[in-house]
């Protein structure tokens, strides 16, 4: 029987591809698109990064499909700049990643048991790969290669921790990494009273919050995770301040701090009920 059906289209990812070469088209694309760079483009990729989470965090499975075709644009767009420059493109991307998760799951597609915990061999590999980048590379190999620069600051924190935490500089116990935030806290109190100025207040804040996030690792925390909590939670007290105030025929800024006081506790007594 003859098929009618005609030839088949092109697939989603060839008509995505198509579109972005289409779009950095010196001559005829989008003016934009075509003069944009991995730098220009970088602070885009992660605001759509977070826009996942944040969809996947309000359970919001629309929102979740829209933000994932966005996710996906950033990927093909980084990687349409680089087949234009000769490096590599986005089949390569794909089948680069394609091999890594074949060659970190031999538990899966290999011999290795799927009995037991599966991180430390994980953690092994990843840290196998980046030795033999790092040779290739020919220079000297740290325990905190891999930690991305551009990671959220506690999260960074967390992980270079994390990597050092694995090779033994570790505080032995809880004790000691709630005393070293003890430590930093003093330190920023001196250096309120000091002639240091900005730089050393900045630096005494930056060793409190990293010693803050020393804690949250002891306690198998995300720091990162749980400041995005309290942001979320002050959001929603201050939006009862701002609620209560308008009830009564007020702003905050015409409000003082007691009344605005008084509300905050009022919303964290009902958090409580």
């Amino acid at each position: 029987m003859e098929n009618t059906d005609g030839p088949a289209g092109p697939t989603p990812i060839e008509a995505l591809l198509a579109l972005m070469t289409r779009l950095r088209d010196r001559e005829n694309g989008c003016p934009w698109d075509a003069v944009q760079t991995y730098a220009t483009i970088a602070p885009y990729t992660i605001e759509e990064a977070y826009e996942v989470a944040d969809a996947i965090a309000r359970d919001d499975l629309a929102a979740l499909e829209e933000e994932l075709g966005d996710l996906l644009l950033q990927v093909v767009f980084h990687a349409e700049m680089a087949r234009e420059a000769g490096a590599f493109d986005f089949h390569s991307v794909a089948r680069g990643i394609t091999e890594k998760m074949y060659r970190r799951h031999p538990h899966v597609f290999g011999d290795a048991t799927k009995d037991g915990d599966l991180r430390p061999a994980w953690e092994a590999m990843k840290e196998r790969e980046r030795r033999d980048k790092v040779s290739a590379e020919s220079r000297p190999t740290s325990a905190l290669d891999g930690v991305a620069l551009a990671l959220p600051a506690l999260m960074r924190a967390r992980k270079l921790q994390e990597r050092a935490a694995r090779v033994g500089f570790d505080w032995p116990d809880m004790t000691s990494t709630l005393a070293k935030v003890d430590e930093e806290l003093d330190e920023l109190k001196d250096a309120l009273g000091g002639d240091g100025g900005e730089a050393e207040l900045v630096e005494e804040i930056g060793d409190l919050l990293f010693a803050c996030a020393n804690v949250a690792r002891r306690l198998g925390i995300d720091p990162e995770e749980a400041l995005r909590g309290c942001n979320d939670k002050f959001v929603r007290r201050f939006n009862h301040v701002e609620n209560g105030l308008t009830k009564a025929g007020k702003a905050p800024k015409d409000s003082t701090l007691e009344e605005m006081d008084a509300l905050w506790e009022e919303a964290k007594e009902r958090e409580r009920a």
